[in-house]
């Protein structure tokens, strides 16, 4: 995400490396440089140009103290802006009403169905609601099927009319249904098209009418670039929606839509999504996002991701049995599964400061545990518990099981030895290898 403008920008910096101060001469050279990244980006020439002249501005009324470098600050300035071009702080997600209405709206194949599910896990898992998800595209017939997959793989309610055609009268009758079963909100998913059309604005139009919603998102293919940026205009002239869901992040994506979409149609991204999975849904941050794209990392939302998936009475379990040197398999398998549900291994690893620069032309496969999981899940319950157990002949029956060979079964054995020999090293450090001011 974002690589490729990450790499510009950096590139734009290193006029200023070496510099004692500020200067009009070296600021023109950085500004170039960061106008041509930003419109490689996909970002509007006028939106470039009026991003690079605040900065300029800034940056020329800036005094660089002793502790600061010209291109610290410059990072700064522009970190700054890019905040501020985003949205500058977090947009508030409206559920309010018995039940809340959310309208989700966009052009087909931007990934509305995908995240009409997502947004319904969100609200489930993170904020204690009891969606109904509502099958309002009545053109599709795979937008019901794909919908209902979804709703059953998620544990939330869906409604569907699947003979009627007035998507008006199934979104009331929804929100009639919602009420009398408790559900507190109904998400429409409504129809797209491969293009803007009358047809489908009015349509969409009749439906906000009709119900009102609390929220009209609309949900953006961040890979359309400023494509993107100029539907959603066309979109809110009709709709005045409320906020816009990046989608598809974790592609290809120039950043176009990303700094663009709030200038243009000054409404805020609410969320961002990446990949196919239910829980791959983020709220959108301004400041976080301008950190990443300039090689700072995130890690508060790696740290916010690692705490919704934290058990605190297992964690202090697993914590008796590193000290007495007792981590086995099974909790080995634990972790590895917490991991995987935090989200793409790439995009975490990406939040470490300095990490993303250093992994951006590695391929870090999501699978790369599948080996690992299936060398584990052959053995039986008593080899997980007793890696001491693990005999020879114990060893290529597990081989067998997993479809790997002898001497990857034996490598991993290897590694997780060490790996428990690090622990125990750790735990016998002083304060038992935690930081001074750590709990216990």
């Amino acid at each position: 995400m974002f690589n490729s403008l990450s790499e510009k920008l950096e590139s734009a910096f290193k006029n200023l490396k070496g510099e004692a101060r500020i200067n009009d001469l070296n600021i023109a050279n950085t500004l170039k440089d960061i106008r041509r990244a930003l419109i490689d980006a996909d970002v509007n020439f006028k939106i470039a140009k009026e991003f690079t002249d605040k900065v300029k501005e800034k940056a020329a009324g800036e005094k660089v103290i002793n502790a600061i470098s010209p291109g610290q600050l410059m990072v700064k300035i522009v970190q700054d802006e890019l905040t501020q071009l985003m949205g500058g702080s977090e947009a508030q997600f409206n559920v309010t009403g018995n039940p809340a209405i959310i309208l989700i709206a966009g052009l087909q194949g931007s990934g509305k169905t995908t995240f009409t599910g997502k947004l319904a896990n969100y609200l489930k898992t993170q904020k204690g609601k009891s969606p109904l998800v509502v099958a309002c595209d009545i053109y599709r017939p795979a937008a019901i099927d794909q919908l209902t997959v979804l709703a059953e793989q998620i544990g939330v309610a869906i409604y569907s009319e699947r003979e009627n055609k007035d998507a008006v009268s199934i979104a009331l009758n929804a929100i009639k249904e919602a009420k009398a079963t408790n559900k507190n909100v109904v998400i429409i998913d409504t129809a797209g098209r491969l293009a803007i059309d009358e047809v489908m604005m009015t349509e969409v139009a009749n439906i906000k009418a009709a119900i009102n919603p609390a929220e009209i998102l609309f949900v953006v293919d961040s890979m359309t670039g400023q494509d993107a940026v100029n539907t959603a205009k066309a979109f809110n002239d009709r709709l005045d929606f409320s906020g816009v869901v990046l989608t598809k992040l974790d592609g290809d994506t120039r950043g176009g839509a990303a700094l663009s979409i709030k200038y243009t149609v000054n409404k805020p991204i609410k969320f961002v999504s990446s990949g196919e999975k239910m829980d791959t849904l983020d709220v959108f941050y301004p400041e976080r996002m301008s950190q990443r794209i300039l090689g700072m990392g995130d890690i508060t939302t790696l740290v916010e991701k690692a705490q919704a998936q934290y058990d605190e009475v297992e964690a202090k379990k697993l914590e008796k049995k590193i000290r007495k040197n007792q981590f086995d398999f099974q909790d080995f398998l634990d972790q590895l599964q917490q991991i995987k549900k935090m989200g793409n291994l790439k995009d975490l690893m990406g939040m470490i400061p300095g990490v993303g620069k250093a992994i951006k032309d590695v391929d870090i496969n999501d699978d790369a545990f599948k080996g690992i999981e299936a060398i584990i899940k052959s053995m039986t319950p008593f080899e997980r518990s007793n890696p001491d157990a693990l005999t020879p002949s114990r060893k290529t029956r597990i081989a067998k099981g997993s479809g790997k060979d002898l001497a990857e079964v034996n490598a991993f054995m290897k590694q997780f030895e060490q790996m428990k020999q690090m622990m125990k090293m750790m735990n016998n450090m002083p304060m038992g290898g935690r930081f001074p001011g750590m709990k216990r």
